[in-house]
C-alpha cells in the first residue's frame, strides 16, 4: 500500500481468509481422522475377520447414528449458542450454554448404556438384524458400542466447545491420536487378544477415552477458562429450549438418517442378499470419504459463520458461506475421480474375494460415487439456512434428507429391483428440486435483518 499504509478492510478480509482456512484443515484433519479411523476399521476387520464382519458393523451403523443424534441435538446446538455469545463477548451465556450441554451428554449417554447396553442387548440387537448368520456378530459389536456410548457424546461435545473457544488444533491432535489408539487397539484386541468383533467395539471406546484426556487439557492454561461449568440458578428452562432449538434441524437430519440406515439395511438385505449387504456397507464406508469434506466445511461454517452472525457482520459471513462452496465443490469433484478410476480395487480392501461381491460392490460405488453430490451440497444449505435464522427451511431439510430415501427405496426394491442403487441419486434429486420449489413459494430471504 502507499505511504507504508495498509487498507483496513483488506487486511480485515485476510485475517479472515486466514480463520477460515485455520478452522477448515483443522475440522478436516479431525474428520481425516474419524474418516481413516472407520474405513481402515472396515478394512481390519474384513481382513482379520470376515466379509460378514464389515456387513455386521453396517447392521450396527444405525446405534451409531442415534448417539451422534444426540450429541447433535444437545452439544451442536449449545455450540452454536456458544459461538453467538462469545462473539457478543457475553461470557456467561456461554458458561451457561456449555454447562447445560456438558450436564445433558453425560446423562442421556448413561442412560443409553444402561438400557441398551446392559438390560437389553439382545432385543436391540434384533430391531436392526433379522439375518440369523449376521446377528451374534451384530449383537457382540453393538453391545460394546452401547455401554461406551457416554465417552462417544461427551468427545463429540467437548471437540465443539474447544473448537469454538479457538482451540480447533487442539480439536484435531485429540481426534488424530483417538484414532491412531483406535486402529492399534483394533490389532491388538482382535488378533493378539482373540476378542473378535468385539475387540473391535471396545478399541474405539478406549480410543475416545484418550480423546477426551487431550481435550480437558484445553483448561489447564487460564486463559482457555472462559468456558467453565457454573451454577444456573435461573432461567435454565429457556436456555434448554435455545438449545434444543438451535440442535432440532441438525439433530432431526441425524434421526432420519438412522431412520434410513435401519430401513435401507432391511431394504437391501431382503432383496439383494449377503452380496447386496455387502455392497451397501463398502458404499456407506464411501460415505465416510465425502464426510471427510463435508464434516469439515459444515464445522468451519457453523463456527466462524456463527461468530460473525454474533457480530452483525454480513460481508464476512458472505465469505464464509462462498469459501464453503468453493470448497466442497472442488472436494467432491475429486473424490468422484478417485471412485470412478478402480471400484474393485475398494471392494478388495474390505475382504471381498468373492467376484459376486467384487462385481456388485463395483456397480454400487460408481452410482453411490455420484448420489452423495446432491446430498452434500443439501446439507451446506441446511447450515446456510439455519445461520440466517430461517428454521422452519432448515427443519424441512433435516426431515427430507434421509427420509425422501425410504419411499424411493421401498419403490425401487418392488418394482425395479435392478436399479436399486439409483434410489441415492433419484430421491436427493428430488429433494433439490423440493427446496427450490419451496424457497420460491414461501419467499425466503437470506439476510442478515432475520437474525
Amino acid at each position: 500500500m502507499r505511504n507504508g499504509c495498509s487498507n483496513p478492510q483488506t487486511s480485515k478480509l485476510g485475517d479472515l481468509n486466514k480463520q477460515f482456512h485455520n478452522y477448515l484443515w483443522a475440522y478436516i484433519l479431525v474428520a481425516l481422522s474419524g474418516c481413516l479411523g472407520n474405513v481402515v476399521d472396515g478394512i481390519i476387520v474384513g481382513n482379520l475377520i470376515s466379509a460378514d464382519g464389515v456387513s455386521a458393523i453396517n447392521l450396527s451403523k444405525p446405534v451409531n447414528q442415534f448417539i451422534f443424534t444426540l450429541h447433535l441435538l444437545i452439544n451442536a446446538g449449545a455450540g452454536m449458542l456458544v459461538g453467538y455469545a462469545l462473539g457478543q463477548k457475553n461470557i456467561t451465556d456461554a458458561k451457561r450454554f456449555f454447562t447445560l450441554a456438558l450436564t445433558l451428554s453425560v446423562g442421556l449417554g448413561v442412560l443409553l448404556a444402561l438400557f441398551g447396553g446392559i438390560l437389553f442387548p439382545e432385543q436391540t440387537t434384533r430391531l436392526l438384524c433379522n439375518n440369523e448368520q449376521l446377528l451374534p456378530l451384530a449383537r457382540d459389536y453393538m453391545q460394546v458400542l452401547l455401554i461406551g456410548n457416554p465417552a462417544f457424546i461427551l468427545m463429540w461435545g467437548l471437540s465443539t466447545m474447544v473448537g469454538v473457544d479457538g482451540q480447533p488444533k487442539l480439536v484435531s491432535l485429540a481426534v488424530i491420536i483417538d484414532n491412531a489408539v483406535n486402529l492399534f487397539l483394533d490389532i491388538v484386541f482382535i488378533q493378539w487378544l482373540g476378542l473378535g468383533i468385539t475387540g473391535s467395539s471396545a478399541a474405539t471406546v478406549v480410543g475416545h477415552l484418550v480423546g477426551i484426556a487431550i481435550l480437558l487439557t484445553h483448561w489447564w492454561n487460564p486463559t482457555n477458562r472462559r468456558l467453565t461449568p457454573t451454577f444456573i440458578d435461573n432461567g435454565i428452562m429457556t436456555s434448554w429450549r435455545r438449545i434444543i432449538s438451535q440442535g432440532a434441524p441438525l439433530a432431526i437430519a441425524s434421526i432420519s438418517l438412522t431412520l434410513l440406515l435401519l430401513s435401507a439395511n432391511r431394504i437391501v438385505l431382503s432383496t439383494l442378499g449377503q452380496t447386496g449387504i455387502f455392497a451397501f456397507a463398502v458404499c456407506m464406508n464411501l460415505l465416510q470419504i465425502y464426510n471427510l469434506f463435508l464434516s469439515g466445511t459444515c464445522q468451519t461454517l457453523q463456527s466462524l459463520g456463527a461468530i460473525q452472525v454474533g457480530k452483525k457482520d454480513v460481508e464476512n459471513l458472505q465469505m464464509v458461506i462462498r469459501k464453503a462452496f468453493r470448497f466442497i465443490t472442488i472436494a467432491m469433484i475429486l473424490t468422484c475421480v478417485f471412485v470412478w478410476i478402480d471400484p474393485q480395487l475398494i471392494a478388495s480392501l474390505f475382504g471381498a474375494d468373492n467376484p459376486d461381491y467384487i462385481a456388485e460392490t463395483d456397480h454400487a460405488l460408481r452410482i453411490f460415487a455420484l448420489s452423495f453430490i446432491p446430498f452434500c451440497y443439501i446439507y451446506v444449505i441446511m447450515i446456510v439456512y439455519k445461520l440466517y435464522g430461517q428454521h422452519r427451511m432448515a427443519l424441512f431439510i433435516s426431515f427430507a434428507l434421509s427420509l425422501t430415501v425410504i419411499p424411493v427405496l421401498w419403490i425401487m426394491a418392488r418394482t425395479f429391483p435392478h436399479l436399486l442403487w439409483y434410489s441415492y441419486l433419484l430421491a436427493y434429486v428430488i429433494e433439490a428440486i423440493a427446496i427450490v420449489i419451496l424457497h420460491r413459494a414461501t419467499h425466503v430471504k437470506l439476510m442478515m435483518d432475520e437474525l
